[in-house]
């Protein structure tokens, strides 16, 4: 058994490019999906927030006609009611300590660009996580998380390593449109990342060594299918 930690937005309001504020917080399906196959598979998942503060869950990812139907958002909701406790009690990211755990999953959300993006202590744990070779995985908008990690000489970590997450066509065509503050995976090659984009709303994951992204929510199942295998080699 391996001891994942979840790192989650605490965010749940995003300033657009206009001035004007959206609501938003982690999306659904990715928490759920995740945090299932994960806890399947027999791992202990930590969850932790920005200053230990619950997570909210984005409501445009429990609407039915977003989402895919009313039976989608119905599991995606009972799931979350199940996980109450569990949601009630993240740890602060702060009191991570270095070495602590075998991976750090990263769902999305347009949260994490409000503060994931910009947490010190974000990017002290990826920083080491990545030192040491852990799994990193962040899905959809949670590489937007990775844009923390700048090591002490002003280096963004993740330069040079390939990687996928929300792209441009899917922001425009079905999430923030022409209002989003910014483009998480425009962000990411401005500073180096290789990003490679899949087709639109189809479920596409990238590994670069330790590193394992995914583009969009379809991508749910497979990031985490895939950080199982990684765990469970390592474990051979």
């Amino acid at each position: 058994m391996s001891r994942i930690l979840m790192v989650v937005t605490a965010a749940d309001t995003l300033v657009l490019a206009d001035g004007t504020t959206h609501p938003t917080g982690f999306w659904a399906e990715e928490l759920v999906v995740a945090r299932r196959l994960l806890a399947e598979a027999g791992h202990d998942i930590v969850l932790a927030t920005p200053g230990g503060r619950r997570p909210p869950v984005d409501p445009a990812s429990l609407n039915a006609s977003v989402v895919g139907g009313e039976d989608r958002a119905e599991e995606f909701r009972a799931s979350l009611e199940a996980s109450a406790a569990w949601l009630d009690a993240p740890v602060a990211l702060a009191t991570i300590a270095q070495e602590e755990f075998d991976a750090i999953v990263l769902p999305g959300g347009h949260g994490p660009m409000h503060d994931l993006a910009s947490d010190p202590d974000l990017g002290r744990i990826l920083i080491d996580a990545n030192d040491r070779g852990a799994l990193i995985a962040p899905f959809c908008h949670g590489p937007a998380g990775l844009l923390s990690a700048v090591t002490d000489h002003g280096r963004f970590a993740f330069g040079g390593r390939r990687m996928t997450g929300f792209t441009r066509e899917e922001e425009l065509t079905g999430g923030l449109g022409a209002n989003a503050p910014w483009f998480v995976t425009d962000r990411l090659s401005d500073l180096g990342a290789i990003v490679e984009d899949g087709a639109a709303w189809t479920s596409h994951v990238v590994r670069d060594r330790n590193l394992i992204s995914g583009q969009n929510p379809q991508s749910s199942v497979a990031v985490a299918e895939a950080v199982n295998a990684a765990l469970s080699s390592r474990s051979r």
